[in-house]
């Protein structure tokens, strides 16, 4: 047993008559390694300089061999559990001896049963993730209430979608598996206790849950890749510490001490309630929490005992100053619980952790060139998926009763509904159906249509079976299927004599391929590497300094595409420097958002417009001339069908031919193919593509280019479906006409085989690549309007949503500036009015008080701070993580910036830049100028393909140096890149490509990986041009949703006020014990 007594403090331990009164009594019986660990020893240390209080430590030989009649009486307690402790022997000892008991001990067994844990965080109304309990009284027992499918578990028929948590029952087990959905790779990640600089370790292959005891299965909160751990002392402090999920990628980010990186901050009115309601409910005055932030709500999943923050000197004030008021109160008071003008001790700032730079690779962050009163406060960039396969489509009629039935099976029951096929089930259904069909198919003679007709039914057929086999399974599935009636029949019910519909014939329409490459993940990683370096300009090492201390607020938006998701999940890899696998990235980090970054039918009929224009623009005459001009010759863009070649109809024809000659050398290689196999073992063959395994992949397929197959999945009878069914749309010999909304086809297809089966030798098709490129170049342009106009009308119905939330950041990005300058200029101005010595002393009881009680003006100006803070802007419920600047050691703790990524197709990116480069042409801002300059209209205009992982950035920059009134404060940089458009036959890059590659240490392109380079953006602006926030808004508000069109958002969880009364009830009768 020890004790640290205090004879110092002056009068603080005397009564108002100088009468020495005695000492309050502090019982600490716990562990002596908690006892003596840096936070406690810190915080004990400062209780006793009060003077107020004699400290009695038992010991380990006290509370594990003493009976509890021999431990030391105490007025105060702090008790509680930990490895080891005999929590029976506290009991009994707070029964006998009644002292006040900081933390309640019988009502700490909760804590180590996670179902005791949420029932009583649901009885008391704090929000927790929906969730689901699997009770076994034994390892792998069977339950009749318990079902596990692919992507779900269901208990007690509740339905936990994947990704979701498996939690033991077990407080002090910390084995939590999170498993992942087909759709984005599947696999788990298991997160444990820190071992080195690992927290977690994701498995692609194990995909099935535990079944050895009892689990909590809950739903995965996204919460943007930080944990948020709240540590409470009383029920009116709350202290927040966010760090990096280790659902990310497992490492743990760590100060050059090795200390795990922490950064405070601020909590929310909501959240300070949730923290009243978590002490209440389970009797913990010092306990810590783990706080989720997802889509505008938080949650609480789990609740600890004892807690402290580590490393904090504030907040280590704070807990002595808030304990003290406890026991004074409690036991005390006759003693006055107003803290002194000046706490007893004084010590010179420390520096705490953190203040290091933090990064595991080095950042050559480039210095702003824009002035130093000017700061970076926003970057929003747009940017187009990376390096796919080409997107592949089969049709065929169907009449076989297996099929017919498997519709029937996954659409209800329902004659007339479709069936859409996705998941692995139903698509191994389908794959058995067709393997049956194919054999009998291929040899039938008897089929009522024609002969050749047959066969085409049947090599469609094998086509179907071949995309099915593709990988050898169904993970990371890029594979659908629909199934939709077209005739009916009237067939006889079993049970009646009435009759039912049957389908007799169906439509099967099989999409595959669009999927993301290892070029394309290379791509976008590197990427997101370079942003990292060269977008943020400033302080140490950028945007990983920015990100870690949480003053840089990111989010980032996919479309529903598989190929577009997994590029977002690349981008962040690099942009953020983590490591491992996409899967855990992408359901950590990535949000869908489908309405804002897909789809094409808004403006569907004005497309058909334009491509039957265009067509008429082709096919007029050898030589066409531009049907009519808008503007001066000198500006090509502003011409019906500009950038068409003058020799279109002679090129579709030229493309025609090589198409079939391409088309024809494929068929040879198939056959070849077919009958290599046939003469080959089937152990002998190569192992079947692992598509699955690939999405982790940036290296080409060395083994299968060896082998002399193609890259990839793909196998040459689906490459020679692939071009024969080119050959077959492209013309339309009956009719005598070309389909141009195929030549984007047939040019993304030899632009893919030239990069990516260079080593197949196919003859003439670097010609075919040529011809195509011609062609594509006018055609795919001209799809989103034939003129300036018309690409106007286009890209405002498909990227209003879209311009919309871009203003809608952009405004947040202002008004937050403002709010902080305004802020920051009331508290210098309250500051220097206050006397020097007043002033002074204020700032002591200030720091001592922290969250709990501040001074009047202290209290205004913390309560201005918090608003600030946690006020929501109507338009922007996301979920956001704000430094708290009280207890940040940070040098700029009010510096914050936003960025937003949104990832989508070629369509949303043709359009934003159409909106762009000719808003100025609406006829409300007639004689406005534009927002792109000349020189950066005939930049795209030249370049014409928006080629994968093209991107169009926002930059706002706050000048400091301008009144808060004037609109020049806020100045917009456009930049533009047209992503990897160049040539995989050009043996060099481009001067800027090199250079680009130079400094990112990257080879020439194709030779090595296939990969061609993404082009650096550059400003679409003339120099020295200065575009306002102001005049961005009046230009592209009548092209953007306004933000009153947005659906609600989510609001955080509010509270009626009732358990709030039910915290301070049970605060005030614990000060009665």
């Amino acid at each position: 047993m020890a004790e640290i007594d205090a004879d110092r403090g002056g009068g603080l331990g005397q009564g108002q008559n100088g009468i020495e009164l005695p000492k309050v009594v502090v019982g600490v019986c716990v562990m002596e390694k908690k006892a003596l660990s840096g936070p406690m020893t810190e915080i004990l240390d400062r209780l006793k300089l009060f003077g107020e209080f004699k400290i009695v430590i038992f010991g380990d030989q006290m509370i594990l061999h003493e009976p509890v009649e021999k431990w030391p009486v105490c007025d105060c307690l702090i008790a509680f559990h930990s490895s080891g402790y005999p929590l029976d022997k506290a009991e009994a000892y707070a029964l006998l001896r009644k002292p006040y008991l900081v933390n309640e001990l019988t009502a700490q067994r909760l804590l180590h049963d996670r179902r005791k844990v949420y029932a009583r965080l649901d009885e008391y109304g704090i929000p927790i993730p929906t969730y689901a309990l699997v009770n076994r009284a034994f390892p792998d027992q069977e339950l009749d209430y318990f079902l596990e499918e692919e992507d779900f578990v269901e208990v007690h028929g509740k339905r936990i979608m994947k990704p979701f948590v498996e939690k033991p029952v077990d407080g002090d087990n910390h084995s939590v598996m999170i498993y992942y959905p087909s759709s984005a790779g599947g696999g788990m990640k298991e997160l444990f206790r820190k071992v080195g600089n690992r927290s977690s370790e994701f498995h692609p292959e194990l995909r099935r849950v535990r079944r050895e005891g009892s689990y909590i299965y809950e739903e995965f909160m996204p919460t943007g890749g930080t944990d948020v751990k709240v540590y409470t002392v009383g029920p009116e402090y709350a202290h927040a510490e966010a760090r990096k999920s280790p659902v990310v990628d497992g490492v743990v980010m760590r100060s050059a001490d090795g200390k795990e990186v922490r950064y405070p901050v601020l909590l929310t009115p909501a959240e300070k309630q949730m923290a009243r309601e978590v002490c209440a409910a389970f009797g913990q005055a010092v306990c810590g929490f783990d706080l989720l932030r997802s889509q505008g709500r938080s949650y609480v999943c789990d609740v600890n005992g004892w807690s402290f923050v580590k490393n904090s000197y504030k907040y280590y004030d704070d807990a002595a100053c808030v304990l003290r008021t406890m026991f004074l109160e409690a036991k005390a008071p006759y003693l006055s619980s107003k803290l002194p003008p000046c706490l007893p001790w004084s010590c010179e700032p420390k520096v705490e952790e953190g203040t290091a730079p933090i990064s595991r690779q080095g950042s050559s962050a480039l210095t702003g060139t824009f002035g130093q009163s000017e700061e970076l406060r926003c970057v929003i960039a747009v940017l187009r998926h990376g390096d796919r396969t080409p997107k592949q489509k089969v049709k065929m009629k169907v009449t076989q009763d297996r099929l017919l039935n498997l519709m029937l099976k996954y659409n209800g029951g329902r004659p007339r509904a479709e069936a859409k096929l996705k998941s692995a089930v139903q698509l191994q259904d389908l794959l058995d159906a067709t393997r049956m069909l194919v054999p009998r198919l291929r040899s039938s003679k008897d089929s009522s249509d024609s002969e050749a007709e047959d066969l085409e039914h049947a090599e469609k057929l094998r086509h179907v079976k071949a995309v099915l086999e593709e990988g050898g399974h169904f993970s990371g599935i890029y594979r659908k299927v629909q199934l939709k009636p077209q005739k009916w029949t009237k067939v006889p019910k079993e049970d009646d004599e009435t009759e039912e519909e049957f389908p007799i014939e169906a439509l099967m329409v099989l999409k595959y391929g669009g999927v993301l490459t290892h070029a394309g993940r290379k791509q976008a990683e590197e990427l997101g590497r370079s942003f990292r370096n060269c977008m943020y300009p400033g302080e140490g090492t950028g945007l990983l300094r920015l990100h870690s201390t949480y003053r840089h607020d990111l989010k980032i938006y996919s479309s529903d595409e598989g190929r577009v998701q997994m590029s977002a999940a690349a981008f962040a890899k690099g942009l953020l420097d983590l490591e491992g696998e996409l899967t855990p990235i992408l359901v950590s980090l990535v949000s869908k958002d489908s309405p804002m970054l897909d789809g094409l039918d808004t403006a569907s009929i004005e497309m058909e417009e334009a491509k039957a224009r265009l067509y008429d623009v082709m096919t007029s005459s050898e030589t066409h001339a531009p049907l009519s001009t808008m503007g001066k010759p000198e500006s090509p863009w502003m011409v019906d069908g500009g950038g068409m070649p003058p020799n279109s109809l002679a090129l579709m024809k030229r493309l025609v031919e090589l198409t079939k000659k391409v088309t024809a050398q494929v068929k040879l290689l198939c056959k070849a193919e077919e009958e290599r196999l046939a003469s080959t073992a089937l152990d002998e063959e190569l192992p079947p593509y692992d598509q699955a395994h690939a999405l982790g992949k940036t290296n080409m397929d060395v083994d299968r280019i060896a082998a002399g197959l193609p890259c990839g999945s793909e196998g040459f009878l689906l490459m020679f479906a692939r071009w024969k069914k080119l050959e077959r749309d492209i013309f339309n010999e009956r009719k005598d006409r070309y389909d141009i909304s195929k030549v984007p086809d047939i040019y993304d297809s030899s632009k893919y085989d030239l990069l990516h089966n260079a080593h197949l030798n196919l003859e003439e098709l670097d010609e075919l690549y040529r011809v195509a490129k011609r062609l594509a170049d006018g055609v795919i342009p001209n799809e989103y309007g034939i003129n300036p106009k018309h690409k106007l009308i286009i890209g405002s119905k498909i990227a209003r949503r879209l311009m919309g939330k871009i203003l809608i950041d952009l405004r947040n990005t202002r008004e937050e500036a403002i709010s902080v300058t305004e802020l920051k200029h009331k508290q210098e101005t309250a500051k220097a009015n206050m006397p020097g010595r007043c002033r002074k002393q204020s700032e002591e009881v200030s720091k001592a008080n922290g969250k709990l009680r501040a001074s009047p003006e202290s209290s205004k100006q913390n309560s201005v701070t918090e608003k600030s803070y946690e006020t929501d802007d109507d338009d922007d419920k996301e979920t956001q993580y704000r430094l708290d600047p009280k207890y940040a050691n940070v040098r700029t703790p009010e510096r914050h910036v936003r960025t937003r990524l949104y990832f989508t197709s070629e369509s949303h990116i043709h359009s934003l830049i159409n909106v762009l480069r000719y808003c100025h042409l609406d006829d409300s801002l007639k004689g406005e100028p534009g927002l792109v300059s000349n020189e950066g209209l005939q930049r795209i205009f030249e370049i014409k393909e928006l080629d994968y992982l093209t991107h169009i950035v926002f930059r706002l920059y706050e000048n400091t140096s301008v009144p808060l009134d004037d609109s020049r404060r806020f100045r917009i940089e456009l930049m533009f890149s047209s992503g990897a458009a160049l040539s995989p036959l050009e043996a060099s890059c481009c001067l800027s490509a090199k250079i680009f590659l130079e400094s990112l240490q990257l080879a020439t392109p194709r030779n090595r990986d296939h990969t061609l380079p993404v082009l650096p953006p550059e400003t679409l602006q003339e120099e020295g041009c200065y575009v306002t926030l102001d005049r961005l808004e009046k230009l592209v508000r009548p092209f953007a949703m306004p933000a009153e069109d947005f659906p609600p958002a989510t609001t955080p969880q509010g509270f009626s006020g009732l358990f709030m009364k039910g915290a301070r009830r049970w605060w005030h009768s614990r000060r009665q014990q």
